[in-house]
């Protein structure tokens, strides 16, 4: 039984470990506020768009068209 503890123990005792879950929750975070950012962003440009479609439509092109 010792044996299957033993090199658990010396793992938690290792400071690695902790490293990597450090740097594991700061990448979460990291891509917690990208996807915040992006979502923001993307109703923000989709707003913009719909408002300068609107205008545009809304003003006609005076039978110009481009090809």
């Amino acid at each position: 039984m010792n044996k299957i503890f033993k090199p658990v123990v010396s793992f938690l005792k290792k400071e690695d470990g902790p490293t990597a879950v450090e740097y594991a929750v700061m990448l979460a975070l990291i891509i917690v506020v990208c996807i915040a950012a992006i979502t923001t962003l993307g109703k923000s440009a989709s707003t913009t768009f719909s408002s300068v479609g609107s205008t545009i439509l809304g003003s006609g092109t005076g039978g110009t068209t481009a090809s």
